[in-house]
This record gives C-alpha cells, sequence and structure tokens, in this order.
C-alpha cells in the first residue's frame, strides 16, 4: 500500500491487515498503557478543509502514542488552489513530513493530492467517501460479534459519503448492506455500477421501508440528515427522512442481537432517538474510539510497512 484513498482501491488482503495491526495495537496499548515507538520521528501533516473532532483528536494521538507527531494545517492556511496549486502543495508537505491526511469538500483533491505526493496520503473524508470511518465501523463490529462474515448492515437513512464507503467495505469482507432512503436520496445508478464493478461480490440492496432492512438487519446504522455543505436543504430533508428515524420503534423490528451504530455527530430526536443512542444495543461509543484505533493500525501500516 502507499496511499488509502478508497475502500475499493484496497485489497481486502490490506483491508484485513489493518484492522488485524489496529486490533494488535489496540491490545498492546491496554495491556501496557502504552505503544512501542515505532513512528518516532515522525510527522503526519493534517489538512482540514470541514471542522472536525473525531478525526483530528484520532489521528493526532495515533501518531503520539506511535511516537510520531502531527500537525494540523486549516486551509485558510495551505490555500490549495487559492494560494497555490495542489501539486505545489504536495510537493512541498512531500519534501517535509512523512505522510499527509486530508480531509475535504472534493474528493479529487484528495486524488490530486496523492498523484503528486511522495509521501503516503490518507483521505479523511470527501464527498465521495470516508473509507476511515468504515473501518472503524468493521472494527466495531468484528470486536462485538467476532466474525464479519456473513453479517448485514442497514444503512437508514440518507445515502451518503459513509453509506458509499460502507458498501464496499462490505463487499471487500462478504457482508450484505442494505440501504433504506427515500428514493431521491440514494446513491445514483451510475455510482452504484461503478462502485459494482470494482467489487463485482457486492451484495447491495436498496429499499424504501426502513422497518423491513431493520428486520433483516445485524446492524443497524444511521447518520446525519444534513450534512456539511447541505445546510440550504435542511428543512426539505427534515421533512423527506421524518419517517427513518432510529428509534425504539423500529429497534422492535429489528434482531434481538442487533446492534445500533452511528459515525457522530449525531442529531438526537432527528435521525436517531435519544433512548436508542443511550440504550443497551447502542455502540456508537465504542465505535466513534475505534477511530483512534483504526487510525493507528493504519498509520502503522502506511508509515511503518509494519
Amino acid at each position: 500500500m502507499r496511499h488509502f484513498i478508497t475502500i475499493a482501491e484496497t485489497t481486502p488482503a490490506d483491508l484485513r491487515h489493518m484492522l488485524d495491526v489496529a486490533r494488535r495495537l489496540k491490545q498492546e496499548h491496554r495491556a501496557s498503557g502504552h505503544n512501542k515507538p515505532i513512528l518516532e520521528g515522525k510527522t503526519l501533516a493534517m489538512i482540514f478543509e470541514k471542522p472536525s473532532l473525531r478525526t483530528r483528536v484520532s489521528f493526532t494521538i495515533a501518531m503520539n502514542h506511535l511516537g510520531g507527531s502531527a500537525m494540523m494545517l486549516r486551509q485558510e492556511e495551505v490555500g490549495i488552489d487559492t494560494r497555490e496549486p495542489v501539486r505545489d502543495v504536495a510537493r512541498v508537505l512531500s519534501g517535509m513530513v512523512d505522510g499527509i491526511m486530508a480531509r475535504t469538500f472534493s474528493h479529487d483533491r484528495v486524488v490530486d493530492l496523492a498523484r503528486w505526493s511522495e509521501v503516503p496520503v490518507i483521505n479523511g473524508l470527501t464527498d465521495l467517501g470516508h473509507p476511515c470511518q468504515a473501518m472503524a465501523d468493521l472494527m466495531t463490529i468484528e470486536e462485538h460479534f467476532g466474525s464479519l462474515g456473513g453479517r448485514t448492515i442497514a444503512f437508514i437513512g440518507d445515502g451518503n459519503n459513509v453509506a458509499r464507503s460502507l458498501a464496499v467495505a462490505c463487499g471487500k469482507f462478504d457482508m450484505r448492506f442494505i440501504l433504506a432512503s427515500p428514493s431521491a436520496y440514494r446513491i445514483p445508478e451510475a455510482d452504484i455500477d461503478r462502485m459494482m464493478s470494482q467489487v463485482p461480490d457486492m451484495d447491495f440492496v436498496t429499499m424504501d421501508d426502513p422497518m423491513e432492512a431493520a428486520r433483516e438487519a445485524d446492524v443497524i446504522y444511521t447518520d446525519t440528515w444534513v450534512s456539511m455543505g447541505q445546510e440550504d436543504e435542511k428543512q426539505q430533508r427534515l421533512a423527506d427522512f421524518s419517517a427513518y428515524q432510529v428509534n425504539a420503534h423500529l429497534l422492535a423490528a429489528a434482531k434481538p442481537q442487533a446492534i445500533v451504530l452511528h459515525c457522530l455527530p449525531a442529531y438526537r430526536g432527528r435521525e436517531i432517538s435519544d433512548d436508542v443512542i443511550e440504550g443497551p444495543r447502542s455502540m456508537v461509543f465504542p465505535q466513534s474510539r475505534n477511530r483512534l484505533h483504526f487510525q493507528k493500525g493504519l498509520v502503522a501500516v502506511l508509515l511503518a510497512g509494519v
């Protein structure tokens, strides 16, 4: 592996290896209170066009735990394609740091960074996908159930960047992915065709009825209905998704062992009810903590060749 841009472009063997390294480093830190400094002297540059809590903290602490350091660079400071072109930013940074993580609006911007960079580039979120989140989700599911193969995720809500990455991740690990969404908010057919061409074995289903999706699921997943950059659509989206809340009524239709995930931030009382996110079947906060552990495994693989 050189970069981590999409799950579709990453082999199942490499994805499996990252999860295994993440699990091992998590166990190592829990057992001893520290990790071996395998990234001593290494620096990760983190470019942020969008606000962040989990991405910023998890990558920073991951680098610290492994003996390295992380530096935050805001878009107004870097000025990609405003102060200077992306090719110059990539070549300047890769001559000084050991890796670049970018959280951007445009997916093409991360692709261009990787094209011109001489060091690994990590997609920390784009409009197309959120691969780090999806892999932390799989880590959480595997920890809870003991396996991934044969499990079903029902994603209730918007066919957004998280849904795209999760769907492809399911295809890589022999899992089924159901998207329950109003028809206007599903992943476009052209994108599904592209995803299927990249992962031919992907078991991807779309439907209107969230209750039907919940009945088949081992994991019920939801995300905000209004993502950054969609504020002008807020009232329309709230109306269109009003029947798609993950609440006690929907959870009652699910398998008794089904768990609930949410990538956060959560708007309680909208896409998920307070009693569900705080309930015994919620794995939302272990899921959020696994962002740190997966990120640790990822930088160990990319920057240290573990």
